[in-house]
């Protein structure tokens, strides 16, 4: 019989498709791990409802699953609640800056939704010197960004609520 415990470390393996520093913990999606007569049933949620990286998720899971001996298993996609930052971990907020994307900034975030201006400091040299390039980024959830003193450009996970 697998264990709730031995389930997460499986899960630790598997990463966003599209920032591979970040297990599906670390960001959030993964919501639940159930074990009900001997099924394994996860639920995931998505950073929003057309992300396309959920189909490689799903996909990735069931990967690690049978390749360690679990056939038994469910996964299932629940969109309700929606996903928000507030669920990233604070490892997760630490693996997004080092590999050179702004994690979310709460108390700020109001303002990418508004089209306003914020200011959101540089992963690369921690400046605030920073102007927002475009609302949108490499994916839909990240704002484009440029540093005015190292002059690199990076990307600012939004914020969602």
């Amino acid at each position: 019989m697998v264990e709730v415990s031995e389930i997460q470390k499986l899960l630790d393996q598997v990463v966003d498709p599209e920032i591979p520093v970040l297990t599906i913990r670390d960001l959030g999606i993964l919501r639940k791990i159930e074990i009900v007569e001997g099924e394994v049933h996860v639920i995931i949620t998505p950073t929003y409802s057309g992300c396309p990286a959920m189909t490689t998720i799903e996909d990735d899971i069931a990967q690690v699953f049978t390749s360690n001996g679990i056939d038994d298993f469910t996964i299932e996609l629940v969109l309700s609640p929606a996903w928000t930052t507030d669920w990233m971990s604070e490892n997760g907020r630490k693996k997004l800056r080092e590999y050179g994307i702004a994690p979310p900034e709460n108390e700020v975030d109001k303002s990418v939704l508004f089209s306003e201006p914020i200011v959101i400091s540089c992963p690369k040299c921690s400046s605030k010197n920073t102007r927002m390039i475009s609302q949108f980024g490499s994916t839909a959830c990240k704002a484009h960004y440029q540093c005015n003193d190292c002059m690199e450009p990076y990307d600012y996970f939004k914020c969602l609520k």
